[in-house]
C-alpha cells in the first residue's frame, strides 16, 4: 500500500474527553474511511506513526437528524477505529498527520 492510500484510510484523530481517557490505557481513536477494514487501518497506523498495533476495534456512528434555524438536516454516518497499541508505544495526536 502506498503512503497516499494510508492517508486516505485515516481521516483524522478523534479528540474528545472519552478518547483522552482511553489514551491512558494505550488506546488511540481515529476517524477512518467508511470502506476501511481492520487490516488496512492497522497497516496505515503502523506505517504513518511507526508504532506496533496490538488490536483494532471499529464502530460506525450513524448520522443524526439535527435542526438548525428550523430546517432539518442530516449528519453523515462515519466510522471510528479504536487502535490499541503495544506496551511502550505512544502516538501524540495533537501534532497531526
Amino acid at each position: 500500500m502506498s503512503k497516499i492510500a494510508h492517508y486516505d484510510t485515516i481521516v483524522s484523530p478523534v479528540i474528545t474527553e472519552k478518547a483522552t481517557i482511553a489514551s491512558e490505557q494505550n488506546k488511540v481513536v481515529f476517524k477512518v474511511a467508511n470502506t476501511a477494514t481492520k487490516p488496512e487501518i492497522k497497516a496505515a497506523v503502523e506505517a504513518l506513526f511507526g508504532v506496533k498495533v496490538k488490536a483494532v476495534n471499529t464502530l460506525v456512528r450513524k448520522g443524526k437528524e439535527k435542526r438548525f434555524r428550523g430546517i432539518i438536516g442530516r449528519q453523515s454516518d462515519f466510522k471510528k477505529a479504536v487502535v490499541t497499541l503495544e506496551d511502550g508505544e505512544a502516538i501524540d495526536v495533537t501534532t497531526g498527520l
